[in-house]
Order: C-alpha cells, then structure tokens, then sequence
C-alpha cells in the first residue's frame, strides 16, 4: 500500500492565514466579454490570470 499524503485542515488554515497576512485583495468588475477573454487568453497562452494582473500593476506604478 503506497503512503498518501492527507491534507489537514490545520494546514490550509495555517496557509490562510498566511495569505491573509501577506496578501490584499483587489476587486475590478469589467463587461462580461472582457473577462471571458481575458480568461480565454490567459489559459492559451498558458500565463496564470494573478500573474498578469501583478504585471499590469507593476507597469502602471512604474509610470
């Protein structure tokens, strides 16, 4: 019998509580037809949709 490793609820709460303290969560609502595209794109290209978010707002605080 192989050893599987279990997820615990005490580490997804640990990891919560991680991202709780490091990360803000920043909200945008745009058409429908953006997102899905937006969406369509990421997944084509294989970039993961927070990446480029992070890389837009690195670009515009560099202005």
């Amino acid at each position: 019998m192989e050893n599987q490793k279990r997820k615990t609820k005490t580490s997804t709460a640990v990891k919560a509580r991680y991202n709780q303290k490091t990360y803000e969560v920043v909200r945008a609502s745009i058409p429908k037809e953006m997102a899905e595209a937006f969406k369509r794109k990421c997944a084509d290209t294989g970039k993961p949709q927070a990446q480029v978010i992070k890389r837009a707002i690195e670009n515009f605080l560099a202005e």
